[in-house]
């Protein structure tokens, strides 16, 4: 009798963990996606998530990750502290699996540490600053471009886009250095200002510049006294449209303008018009104008976001976080878990070349998890539309450069 109660209790247990399995297997991988969904940069935020979607959706049409559902669970956070309010939430009330984001780099920072605390992956697609990766968190994955990523793009456009145009020697082109004052513009302004005085560009000036300012006439007044023949700014969408509607009322309008990061939006457009923005350049996330050759995919995915939210993207982050989402998806099926450890051991043995995902991304991660092989674009505004123009093999067919230098009104 005691052999059958025993044979019996074995059974009931083996019997209990496969059910659990199984109802695990049936319950929906859920990322929770960090995000500004609210505020002034609400619409970036929304964007970024839309890509996400696009990804999500085209999986779970596949069956899945895991034989589970994949479902997106959207936490709010503006600021680092929201941050962190929006990982507890997600873990405790939505019991999310792993995290994704972010459009703001103070918010990676402080949320991927939350994220830490529970022992679960946050995998970023959007986020650049490089401090992220340099902590070391052993949660913290990227697969997007980092703040060097945009500073050597950047420089590479001034080398081997600009100066040529400008018909100048690099000794000769001068350049004031512009950005907003958080750990994403700074680090991108120092390693511009050190890659482009290594290369014997005279940088006239580098300053910094809170990015919620109301007032940036002073900022905008001290770089016309410089007079450069290049204007290199790294800001958010407020700050960058308050300094070029600034510049516009100051009659100031250097040769080159240069954005890094923004700049290259419909907001953008409805703040300045087309006519002061013709011409200026902005170091962008891929977008999906991109050749295919480039961005193999770019054009599905243009069309996946027309039918899915009837309308043209509204900023190129979309196509980045887009990419992200598939390859933590890729990497979590590789993995089998969404366990901190497995997930990055998968995604250390990846390795694709570049242009093999839709932004024209690789990926190759170094030993801090750092995406080797993400890369940012360069576009230009013409007749009010943003067109890519770096590098040269990103350019769709019949695309040039054009009012380089900016014709003076």
């Amino acid at each position: 009798m005691q052999f059958v109660r025993l044979l019996k209790a074995t059974i009931f247990a083996v019997l209990a963990a496969a059910l659990s399995t199984a109802a695990l297997a049936q319950a929906p991988l859920r990322i929770g996606a960090i995000n500004p969904y609210s505020g002034p940069l609400a619409l970036y935020g929304d964007e970024v998530a839309r890509g996400y979607q696009l990804a999500v959706d085209e999986q779970n049409a596949k069956g899945g990750v895991l034989g589970r559902k994949v479902e997106l669970v959207r936490g709010d956070a503006a600021n680092p502290q929201q941050g962190i309010a929006a990982v507890d939430q997600l873990v405790t009330r939505d019991k999310v699996d792993l995290f994704i984001g972010t459009y703001i780099s103070a918010v990676s920072n402080s949320a991927s540490d939350a994220a830490q605390r529970y022992n679960k992956v946050y995998w970023d697609t959007n986020a650049v600053a490089a401090e992220l990766t340099e902590r070391g968190l052993p949660n913290f994955i990227r697969s997007g471009p980092n703040a060097n990523n945009f500073a050597d793009m950047s420089v590479r456009a001034v080398m081997e886009l600009i100066t040529p145009t400008l018909g100048k020697q690099p000794k000769d082109v001068s350049i004031w250095i512009e950005h907003e004052d958080s750990i994403y513009g700074k680090s991108i302004g120092d390693l511009q200002k050190k890659l482009l005085e290594g290369k014997g560009v005279k940088v006239l000036g580098q300053g910094g510049h809170n990015f919620k300012a109301a007032d940036l006439t002073d900022v905008v007044l001290r770089i016309k006294r410089a007079n450069p023949d290049v204007w290199l700014m790294t800001g958010y969408v407020p700050d960058t449209n308050l300094l070029l509607k600034t510049a516009r009322e100051q009659g100031f309008k250097p040769p080159v303008i240069l954005t890094v990061g923004t700049g290259d939006t419909g907001e953008t457009l409805d703040a300045l018009g087309p006519e002061y923005l013709e011409g200026v350049m902005v170091v962008s996330y891929p977008r999906p104008d991109i050749s295919e050759k480039f961005g193999p995919g770019a054009s599905a995915y243009l069309a996946a976001y027309r039918k899915t939210f009837n309308k043209d993207p509204v900023a190129p982050q979309g196509l980045s976080a887009y990419t992200g989402m598939k390859i933590l998806l890729e990497t979590v099926q590789a993995a089998a878990s969404t366990d901190v450890e497995k997930v990055r051991a998968a995604a250390a043995k990846l390795d694709k070349p570049l242009n093999s995902y839709p932004s024209g991304f690789g990926v190759k991660f170094d030993d801090k998890f750092q995406n080797t092989r993400a890369i940012f674009t360069v576009i230009q505004w013409q007749g009010g539309k943003q067109v890519t123009v770096f590098p040269a093999e990103a350019r769709g067919s019949g695309v040039a450069l054009k009012n380089t230098p900016r014709k003076q009104t």
